[in-house]
């Protein structure tokens, strides 16, 4: 009896090992989840649903809208899915990111692979079916950039990888636009000019914060080619870039003066939490800059959305 049970341990550990799994561990639907990186969907799907409501003077159509967030969330999982199979070795060597399902070898690889397809069929399937072609297209399109374009070749390649590669972050409005509309316009277009001209000072300051992880993983963010000083200037500058960007609504015609007066008051505490970046006095400050910077984009396009059903009302 107990031969018979060494060999079906052996076995199990054999299986485990090909499998790169240690013997205690043990995924869970949660780890699935985790895959998907939620929050970050989460942000994406909300600026999708900005730019569904923005491409209608009214409320937009509820099966756009449902199939819409529906398919642009699934794609968007699963373009996070890939990035954590990409990243896995990186994901091992950094502490923000060593318990992650595949850092920690919790699940196989070819598991993590699977889900990451299956989501992205699904959603891109699920676009192509109830939405329209366009926006399906620039769905494949936004996901091949994040995780293959940007997860697996620019992030190693070079220190601008996050203004290059976030284009594909930028999306989002684009895609909510044109599964409302069927088709492109200068007014989607510059709601991807925010979220790019936001996206350098938005992940330089966590990049600051966690500077010598990425170091010792090899990654060549800004702050370890170039040092903290050079990265801090250069968050205080995307930043005025990205006011600069986040005053076009109002100057050409697509926004009024709710939109203005609160977008002013959100640059203000932008430029503030940039300002103390720059600095470079409070230890603090970047980590506390990105959380803020999260409330930003989000507030920008809640005013927004505040301005265009005001206009609409009355």
């Amino acid at each position: 009896m107990s031969n018979a049970l060494t060999k079906r341990e052996g076995i199990k550990g054999m299986l485990l090992m090909q499998l790169g799994l240690h013997e205690s561990a043990a995924w869970t639907w949660r780890d699935l989840l985790t895959l998907c990186k939620p929050r970050v969907v989460v942000v994406m799907l909300a600026c999708a649903l900005v730019g569904m409501a923005l491409a209608t003077p009214s409320l937009p159509s509820l099966t756009a809208v449902v199939a819409g967030l529906a398919g642009i969330g699934l794609a968007a999982g699963g373009a996070a899915a890939f990035n954590h199979v990409v990243d896995r070795r990186l994901d091992a060597m950094m502490l923000r990111t060593s318990q992650r399902p595949l850092a920690s070898q919790r699940m196989p690889t070819p598991l993590a692979l699977g889900w990451a397809t299956l989501l992205s069929v699904a959603g891109i399937s699920l676009l192509f079916w109830q939405v329209n072609a366009l926006t399906a297209w620039l769905t494949l399109g936004s996901l091949i950039g994040y995780a293959l374009v940007y997860t697996a070749f620019l992030k190693r390649a070079t220190p601008q990888n996050i203004v290059i590669g976030g284009v594909a972050g930028a999306a989002p409005p684009l895609l909510g636009w044109t599964a409302v509309t069927g088709q492109l316009g200068p007014e989607p277009l510059l709601l991807v000019l925010i979220v790019f001209a936001w996206t350098p000072p938005h992940f330089w300051a966590l990049a600051i914060h966690k500077r010598d992880e990425y170091a010792r993983a090899g990654v060549p963010m800004l702050p370890v080619t170039h040092g903290e000083a050079f990265t801090r200037l250069q968050v205080w500058l995307y930043g005025w870039l990205t006011v600069a960007v986040t005053l076009l609504p109002f100057a050409i015609g697509m926004s009024g003066a709710v939109y203005l007066l609160g977008v002013m008051a959100l640059n203000l505490r932008f430029m503030y939490w940039n300002w103390k970046v720059w600095r470079g006095v409070d230890a603090k400050a970047p980590l506390a800059a990105f959380w803020f910077s999260i409330r930003y984009i989000l507030g920008v396009f809640g005013v927004l959305l505040l301005d265009h059903y005001a206009a609409f009302w009355r």
